[in-house]
């Protein structure tokens, strides 16, 4: 399943929990790292428990966001989640694919004592959030059959590099943050996993965020974090194809179903070939939340 969009939520906060179950969100990523304060994580760890049990998957997914694997809060979280069987694990600053495949250990081992089908729990890196983690974005294909997709931050990457901002004077991302992002984006490409965008900051300027997920969309990035309830229905409605979208991608897909075999057809004026017949082929999937 495709998620569009992915909604940040507070582990300490059983009110911002139980709202964000009506949010329309295809994902909570319910947060026991930078929006939970240390003395109040264990606090955290049994809400966001009793939450996993408690919650209807049906129609929405719900995931954890640890805390780092070099720290010593990352396993406790873990230990403490994992039997309320979440469907993911979010993890924030890896270094590169390694972390990964020491998370999927530890999954492995948590499946194993709860009676948790092997391999079910899921893994998406914040695959930019420390500076170094740039050079090794390529070392993710492969490294686990968990990894769902890979996603980036703007906000703990420019602590990291000491940056007072991560836009320009315009509203932009500075230089060091576009190529985060197309990195990331070109990564999730290479290992074959969903590319998400990260979560825009100012939730009250509702016409950038629109302007930011077309961008995204275009640019190849399927979903979209969230950090505030309001964000879910625009990011949800941005990644999702038009009527008009469909129709064309089907007519591509009946014209090379009619062309004998043909390499490349003739549409509207227009020469279409095969990298087009595969996109139009991805697009009519997302019917079917592929």
């Amino acid at each position: 399943m495709t998620l569009k969009s992915l909604l940040f939520v507070p582990g300490d906060s059983e009110k911002k929990m139980a709202k964000a179950a009506s949010t329309g969100a295809d994902a909570l990523l319910l947060d026991l790292e930078d929006a939970v304060a240390q003395d109040r994580l264990p606090l955290a760890r049994g809400l966001v428990l009793d939450y996993l049990k408690g919650h209807d998957r049906a129609n929405q997914q719900v995931w954890v966001r640890i805390n780092p694997l070099n720290t010593p809060l990352s396993l406790p979280d873990l230990v403490a989640v994992m039997p309320g069987k979440p469907d993911g694990i979010v993890l924030p600053k890896p270094m590169n694919a390694d972390d990964v495949r020491q998370l999927d250990h530890f999954l492995s081992a948590l499946e194993q004592r709860e009676g948790i089908s092997l391999g079910s729990t899921r893994i998406l890196p914040v695959a930019t959030e420390v500076a170094g983690a740039l050079f090794s974005l390529n070392t993710y294909a492969g490294c686990s059959a968990r990894l769902t997709g890979l996603t980036w931050g703007a906000e703990d990457l420019a602590t990291d590099i000491g940056a007072t901002s991560n836009k320009k004077d315009n509203g932009e991302f500075d230089e060091a943050f576009v190529l985060a992002r197309s990195l990331c984006l070109l990564a999730a490409s290479h290992a074959g996993v969903q590319a998400i965008d990260t979560l825009s900051v100012d939730f009250r300027h509702t016409d950038s965020l629109q302007a930011d997920v077309r961008r995204a969309r275009r640019q190849g990035f399927s979903g979209k974090l969230a950090i505030h309830p309001d964000q879910v229905a625009i990011i949800n409605a941005g990644f999702t194809a038009t009527p008009e979208e469909l129709q064309h991608a089907q007519r591509i897909v009946d014209a090379f179903a009619q062309a004998n075999g043909a390499g490349a057809v003739q549409l509207d004026g227009k020469m279409v070939d095969k990298p087009h017949l595969t996109q139009a082929l991805r697009l009519l999937a997302t019917r079917n939340g592929h």
